[in-house]
């Protein structure tokens, strides 16, 4: 049966998490690092290392502390709140991830120990320009050539690019749908190029050209034909981080909307006064807690073994809705001054809409709820 109470160590592991975001990543630090180049909170980042937050859901034979995702919920909810900047979810989650998955975590160990120490970085490119979520999305070439591969496309949505020591790359290898693999590529490697691009959220993000890249044989992960299937896994575990971490943004958004509700006052009573006002936020939690379940479900529902093909995209597509429709009410109670710089609002509710776009949209999680529905 779904337990919704936290253990002792879960609660420690927040209070960690929320105390160490507070000093060493701060809001100002977060307004500090928007559109900056690399993007990466160091202090943090060292700390979350030397912790051993980095390795928190990696195996103990690369350093890690083989937490599981119900830990891993708890983290996210955290790193949402504060907004950390720094590349957790891309290089702890999802690149650590795809080389456990791909059967390859012997050969790369070395990797996997430095991105559970933080010393580390990989960074996923998966999108395209003018693709989608699905595997017909990936058309950036990989072509045998002796013992070699060639590289030749371009992606998008690459996040902390530059910060990063390799990319993992997901490359068409044949002409059938899934026919697609996964390469490690040094982001120093000649003929990839990055080119910073600005979001709506001012996270660091990349547009990423390979014009040529050769990288040798034992750059590719897995099987012949296995790396959709391995990013598919990956994607299905992360995601129901993602949408922790939405969770944890919402929440945080509702508490100091509900305290700027009670302390600003207008025609000589608090904003919370005014029956529209309260109503709006008690809509708001009810859509908040709402979401948790169903995010903790799915992180338990994947603990105990239990399929998350249709938990996973629910979560997903729910808290990304809440945390958009939160941030978007809290603005109207704001009023005008939550659009200016001044008000760490406007932060989370740039972060909302990004988030709701990012790691499978709206559109790409109701067709595998879909899917998972109608067979």
């Amino acid at each position: 049966m779904l337990d919704l109470d936290f253990t002792e160590e879960q609660e420690m592991l927040r209070e960690m998490v929320r105390g160490v975001c507070a000093q060493l990543s701060p809001i100002d630090t977060v307004r500090e690092l928007e559109d900056d180049p690399d993007g990466v909170a160091s202090e943090l980042w060292e700390q979350f290392g030397e912790l051993g937050i980095c390795g928190l859901m990696l195996p103990e034979e690369y350093g890690g502390s083989d937490m599981g995702l119900l830990e891993g919920v708890v983290l996210y909810e955290e790193l949402g709140r504060s907004l950390a900047p720094v590349p957790h979810f891309v290089s702890c989650v999802l690149s650590a991830g795809a080389i456990i998955e791909s059967g390859c975590g012997e050969q790369h160990a070395s990797l996997l120990t430095g991105i559970a120490s933080g010393e580390t970085i990989i960074t996923p490119a998966w999108l395209e320009p003018g693709s989608g979520y699905s595997p017909r999305g990936v058309q950036l070439s990989a072509v045998a050539d002796g013992d070699d591969f060639v590289l030749n496309g371009s992606k998008m949505h690459v996040y902390f690019a530059s910060a990063a020591d390799q990319l993992l790359v997901l490359a068409r290898t044949g002409p059938t749908e899934t026919e697609i693999d996964l390469f490690l590529v040094p982001t120093d490697t000649a003929g990839v190029t990055l080119d910073q691009r600005m979001s709506i959220s001012s996270d660091t993000q990349y547009r990423v050209d390979f014009n040529d890249v050769r990288i040798p044989a034992e750059s590719w992960l897995g099987a012949t034909g296995s790396g959709w299937a391995t990013w598919e896994a990956v994607m299905h575990r992360a995601v129901i981080l993602a949408s922790a971490q939405a969770m944890g943004g919402a929440d945080f958004a509702l508490e100091i909307t509900a305290q700027y509700a009670k302390d600003r006052e207008q025609f000589g009573k608090a904003l919370a006064q005014f029956q529209s006002i309260s109503h709006y936020l008690a809509d708001a939690k009810t859509e908040l807690d709402g979401g948790k379940v169903l995010v903790y479900e799915a992180a338990w529902a994947q603990s105990v073994g239990n399929d998350i093909s249709r938990l996973a995209p629910m979560a997903k597509l729910f808290s990304g809705k809440v945390y958009r429709d939160i941030t978007a009410m809290a603005q109207q109670v704001f009023g005008g001054v939550g659009f200016t710089l001044e008000y760490d609002i406007q932060l989370y509710f740039r972060r909302a809409k990004q988030l709701q776009l990012s790691w499978w949209d709206k559109q790409t999680c109701e067709e595998r709820v879909a899917d998972s529905i109608l067979g």
